[in-house]
């Protein structure tokens, strides 16, 4: 079976994709979220993952950490063009960085009984997955990690159970003593 064209055109042709953290500084103005998601939007660019929030009130700046996929120069296109918008203050392709840190964070609904509620809870322990609600018939686990980990817990709660699943997004960090 075959995929579905997409709308957009696609850059095959630039070489071979691979998964990009970007984390954005952005002054926290009117219309400024609109305005990096349009730039996606308009040039045919998939968002995986989009997280933001205000990182520092007194001086009105927010950050954004948008998880896309492309090329090599599909993804530095990409950064100069956020680059060039004006709210935007600095944009840091996370990836890259050896110092870079990744995390997300997922509540999974589980609804079992028996044999499963058991297995459900020693899953959730090996991942150090969190119960945040318990009842007699259903769980809510809290897991906190690299988006693997939150996919393969995922994928283990299916057959036991999964009945819902939200996700926060990637939110992206770098080590040691300097700001971004």
């Amino acid at each position: 079976m075959t995929e579905p064209a997409s709308a957009y055109p696609t850059t095959a042709a630039a070489g071979p994709e691979s998964r990009r953290t970007l984390a954005i500084l952005v002054d926290n103005e009117p219309g400024v979220l609109a305005r990096v998601v349009g730039l996606f939007s308009a040039r045919g660019y998939n968002i995986e993952s989009l997280t933001v929030a205000e990182t520092d009130a007194r001086a009105h700046r927010s950050r954004i950490t948008i998880v896309t996929r492309g090329a090599g120069p599909v993804i530095d296109q990409i950064k100069a063009q956020l680059g060039r918008i004006v709210p935007v203050r600095k944009v840091v392709d996370v990836t890259l960085e050896p110092a870079g840190l990744e995390r997300e964070l997922a509540l999974l609904k589980i609804r079992s009984s028996g044999q499963e509620r058991v297995e459900a809870l020693r899953v959730a322990e090996i991942f150090r997955a969190r119960a945040i609600d318990t009842t007699r018939e259903s769980f809510i686990f809290e897991v906190t990690g690299a988006s693997g980990k939150i996919d393969a817990f995922i994928d283990l709660m299916i057959p036991l159970g999964l009945i819902e699943v939200s996700r926060t997004g990637v939110l992206s960090i770098q080590r040691g003593a300097e700001g971004a």
